[in-house]
């Protein structure tokens, strides 16, 4: 029987279903071969030459393959169609060629299919090839520049910033992306501009809405009403007028449909519409490729197959019949920089199956179908037809004018299964307008906008409502550049040529991980350490962090996996110069690196203040100038007369989110809110010769500390707090510890304290001696379980594993874990506990065990497998090692 080889078992097990007994299909588990890390593995000085080790939770998968091979000599390569999945075929083509598995007379061949369907896979298996060389040296030429630059510009970071983690070669010019918006956005300055708009009505009694875009017989731009006296003459001038209307006007218009799925306008749409992560929709949208329900996720084509718009087009006609099928099916050609045209859009297997006939249970899974079965049959269906249109108001002697617009739907189109979502807010006019015609006079309905002003003066902004409530006058600012979420950074890494579809959500994820950026309400923010490395790498590397450099690489590897470009020329072309720079960089002495980053970020380090006086001087001590300095947590500004002076900031300015402020003063000394390694604190008084070490506190979990006062503070600089004594004699004591709230006591015949963990924060300022008496027994009664009392309950019981065991969620220190005997796995930090499903923890377990080489605990009710079994492998608990997918590979 050929031997049949794909990355999971998952993917196995449904290719094995179709080929049937006469294939032994086994699973390689993702990449079997990988670069060890450490120096020497891409060597610059014997032509790049690499040096590959099989990993050891990978060795048991290659013996497997080459024992089944011992039974049959002929190997079928069936891993995923992208280069990724190319490499993984020559991986598992070498090393079996190492083991002398594969012999002379070996039959080795290379298939490739779209989706895991019957028909894709069988018609595969009669299109077999060989191994793809040129797309296997991209391949290599990425994964050497990605160990190039990781394992030669990483020391540099380490020695010169201390509490850099690693530098990468798409990784640093994302988070390069991140930080500069960030920089936009404090250095943005909102300009005031006004709007006026009145409700009008029609001589029938019917309302409607104009806005003044003419005043003093000019066109009226968007920001000329700059102030509020502005403002307020312009709704004197509407109220003093007749006004007519003098034109009405309506046009057709056709809006026609968003093109089918890419890797980036999933992920994209899966965040605005489910506020998903990158890492998230793919793990989603792997499993429903590996169940056979979508194509290939990772592509950044937007072809469809002409079976698959056939079928599409049949199935919109048996769902909202014919009026909806375009005359002709719709063509649509990639734009995005780089895209390679060969690969097909993300689409179901089949067009007549909705979400609800495939009764997914994952959630994620089910509304990732759903999101793409509708963008499918959207992008097939005919264009919305509408009508829009524009009336225009004025007065008679042509001071004056407003216009109203309205759009009404006349015929849906695609829109009655799909509209994309958006990345921000448009202005636009769907509001249908009454029938207005022209010459008619119109009217101020008064008091219609009173609830407007109404609303418009809870908020910041000021409003000007006219004497008759029918014209109002808003404030407005303008705003700065939005912050990236994970969706529209993507978008923007496509714009300009960065990376590739199977590293989006890694690189993204990476520069979280590392604590680089930080995602608070789906937005993500640079830390310190992300600015500082960025503004490094922008002073002595600029050229390998710019946009250009980086997509014209890209398009260089693009020409190898064409065959159009020799690799190593290319490493050895990149070489030269990058070498160099990390020599030139390696010498400087990290005080010279910080005063070049220092006078680089002077303006927005030390910005004017307002009282006019010098920004570098030190504002608690007055005579110390202030510096740029670096630490394990990253950059920030201190004081020159350290360590006399402690001020510090970071580096986003005064003010900013982590800057030390003054709470008060007890007992003579000055109490103090400040930013650490660990998070916020409080301290009494600062530093001396004497008293090195000052009194501090950490603020408890869920303690604001934008809330903190002086009350509070002193309430934790108390601590520990003596509840009481022990009746069997020493005092019982509550604090915070590194764990959260806990209780201490140690009896005299007891070597070492008993700790008790509490649950409310609260209970270390308010409980009493019984409960606290209580707890201290019931910790000693269950010594080894932490906390004491009852076991941990479950956040969600999910069920059963398919090995024996229950499989639930727990809240743990490190935060919720999914568990499963003696395995714990830790859930992804954008996923809810309240959100896991069964298939999702058994993936997550599966993962951890096979990271600590974990073996499968046979099930009891199983038989012994024979020998000849090998053409249904039996489960394993090891999950597929994730694809280490090289920073542009696609």
């Amino acid at each position: 029987m050929p031997v049949v080889v794909v990355e999971s078992p998952a993917k196995a097990k449904t290719i094995n279903k179709y080929l049937g007994s006469d294939y032994t299909v086994l699973a390689s588990y993702g990449h079997v071969r990988d670069l060890p890390p450490k120096n020497g593995s891409v060597d610059p000085e014997d032509d790049f030459a690499m040096t590959w080790e099989v990993a050891a939770d990978s060795r048991k998968h290659v013996k497997a393959i080459a024992d089944a091979l011992k039974d049959d000599n002929s190997l079928i390569l069936a891993t995923d169609p992208d280069r990724e999945g190319e490499a993984i075929s020559w991986h598992l083509q070498e090393a079996l060629t190492k083991r002398r598995s594969i012999k002379k007379d070996t039959d080795v061949k290379r298939v490739t299919f779209n989706a895991i369907t019957k028909d894709a896979v069988t018609t595969a298996m009669q299109n077999a090839r060989d191994v793809d060389m040129p797309l296997v040296e991209a391949y290599l030429a990425r994964r050497a520049l990605d160990y190039l630059v990781g394992f030669n510009l990483s020391p540099v970071l380490w020695r010169k910033l201390p509490g850099a983690r690693s530098a990468g070669r798409v990784q640093s010019v994302c988070l390069r992306l991140i930080v500069e918006r960030e920089m936009e956005i404090e250095a943005f300055k909102p300009v005031e501009y006004w709007s006026v708009k009145a409700q009008l009505q029609t001589p029938r009694g019917q309302s409607y809405e104009a806005r003044l875009v003419k005043l003093a017989g000019d066109k009226l731009d968007r920001m000329d009403l700059k102030s509020e006296t502005q403002a307020e003459l312009a709704v004197q001038a509407v109220i003093s007028r007749a006004l007519t209307v003098q034109s009405v006007e309506a046009k057709p218009a056709n809006r026609n449909p968003s093109a089918p799925f890419m890797t980036s306008t999933l992920q994209q749409e899966a965040s605005r519409k489910f506020g998903m992560g990158a890492r998230q929709t793919m793990s989603a949208a792997q499993r429903l490729y590996e169940a056979g329900h979508i194509t290939y996720m990772r592509t950044d084509g937007i072809d469809m197959a002409p079976e698959a718009v056939s079928a599409a087009r049949d199935a919109i006609a048996e769902r909202f019949g014919n009026d909806y099928v375009p005359s002709s099916p719709r063509m649509y050609k990639n734009k995005a920089k780089n895209a390679q045209e060969a690969h097909e859009c993300i689409r179901p297997t089949d067009m007549r199956r909705d979400a609800e006939a495939l009764r997914l249970s994952d959630p994620d899974q089910r509304k990732l179908y759903d999101l793409i079965w509708k963008r499918t049959l959207a992008c097939q269906m005919a264009a919305a037809r509408l009508e829009r249109t524009t009336v225009e108001i004025g007065s008679a002697d042509g001071q004056i004018g407003l216009r109203a617009m309205g759009q009404v739907v006349l015929f849906d189109g695609f829109m009655r299964v799909y509209e994309e979502g958006r990345d921000d807010v448009v202005d636009e006019d769907e509001n249908r307008l009454p029938q207005i015609s022209e010459g008619e006079s119109a009217g101020f309905d008064a008091g219609a906008l009173k609830p407007q002003h109404a609303k418009a003066a809870e908020g910041d902004s000021k409003a000007l409502l006219s004497e008759n409530g029918a014209v109002l006058a808003l404030q407005h600012h303008t705003q700065p550049p939005p912050r990236y979420t994970e969706a529209t950074l993507v978008k923007r890494m496509e714009e300009l040529g960065i990376g590739r579809p199977s590293t989006y959500a890694s690189i993204v994820t990476t520069i979280q991980e590392r604590e680089y950026v930080r995602k608070d309400k789906n937005r993500l923010i640079p830390e310190e350490k992300g600015r500082i490395v960025t503004i490094f790498l922008l002073n002595f590397f600029r050229k390998y962090v710019g946009y250009e450099f980086t997509a014209n690489l890209e398009e260089q590897l693009d020409e190898v996996s064409a065959g159009g470009h020799d690799y190593k020329e290319l490493l050895s072309r990149f070489w030269r110069e990058f070498s160099a720079a990390i020599s030139e960089t390696s010498e400087l002495r990290i005080s010279e690196v910080l005063d070049k980053l220092d006078e680089a970020l002077a303006p927005q380090l030390y910005p004017p203040r307002e009282d006019g006086s010098d920004p570098r001087i030190c504002p608690k001590c007055g005579t110390g100038r202030l510096h740029l300095k670096t630490s394990r947590t990253g950059g920030f500004v201190g004081c020159g007369n350290y360590p006399e002076c402690t001020y510090t900031r970071p580096i986003a300015g005064e003010g900013a989110d982590g800057d030390e402020r003054l709470l008060g003063e007890d007992q003579g000394d000055e109490i103090w809110l400040k930013s650490g390694r660990f998070g916020p604190y409080v301290q009494r008084g600062e530093p001396t010769p004497e008293n090195k070490k000052p009194p501090r506190a950490s603020l408890p979990r869920g303690w604001d500390k934008d809330a903190m006062d002086l009350e509070k503070a002193l309430r934790l600089l108390s601590l520990p707090r003596e509840v009481g004594q022990h009746p069997e004699g020493g005092p019982i004591k509550s604090n915070f510890g590194r764990f959260g709230p806990y209780l201490m006591h140690q009896l005299p015949d007891e070597a070492k304290p008993v700790y008790a963990n509490l649950k409310d924060p609260a209970d270390v300022f308010e409980i009493g001696m019984n409960r606290a008496v209580e707890l201290l027994a019931e910790k000693r009664a269950n010594p080894g379980r932490r906390g004491g009392g009852a076991a941990a309950k479950p956040l969600k019981e999910l069920g059963e594993h398919p090995d024996g065991g229950a499989i639930n969620v727990f809240d743990g220190r490190y935060g919720p874990y999914v568990k499963w005997e003696k395995v714990n796995a830790t859930l992804p930090k954008d996923t809810k506990p309240e959100d896991v499903t069964l298939e999702t923890a058994l993936a997550l377990i599966e993962e951890k065990a096979a990271k600590k080489g974990g073996k499968k605990k046979t099930s009891a009710k199983k038989a012994p497998a024979k020998k000849t079994a090998a053409k249904k492998p039996a489960a394993k608990k090891a999950a597929p090692k994730k694809k280490t997918a090289s920073d542009g590979d696609a």
